[in-house]
């Protein structure tokens, strides 16, 4: 039969593995996501390519909503043109730091007069 220190040892070790696995599972998971480095460098591609965005003229007047994950920055709103749509394109892709760029972007429907 086992001994009152037997059987302590045995919950203290228990207790050590959980408390290893609850260290170790944020860690992991966080293995899966992005990093704390990744998520300051999309902040940062986010911030430029929105500065860009508003310093041009034609664009600048737009909602444009832009995100950023890895570095693939994807484009959303409305824009009154497919010119517009594609010059909010080619702005974002001289950005430093976009990989690749979607664009989620609608034309506006022109009404006839």
């Amino acid at each position: 039969m086992a001994t009152a220190l037997e059987a302590r040892m045995n919950v203290d070790r228990r207790t050590i593995l959980l408390l290893i696995l609850a260290l170790l599972t944020p860690l992991v998971l966080a293995a899966c996501g992005k990093s704390v480095s990744d998520t300051i460098d999309d902040a940062s591609i986010t911030t430029r390519v929105k500065t860009a965005l508003l310093n041009d003229l034609e664009i600048g007047v737009r909602r444009i909503d832009v995100d950023t994950f890895k570095g693939v920055v994807t484009l959303s709103g409305a824009v009154e043109t497919a010119a517009e749509r594609d010059k909010a394109v080619d702005i974002t892709r001289k950005v430093e730091g976009v990989r690749d760029v979607k664009s989620t972007l609608q034309v506006k429907q022109q009404t006839g007069h």
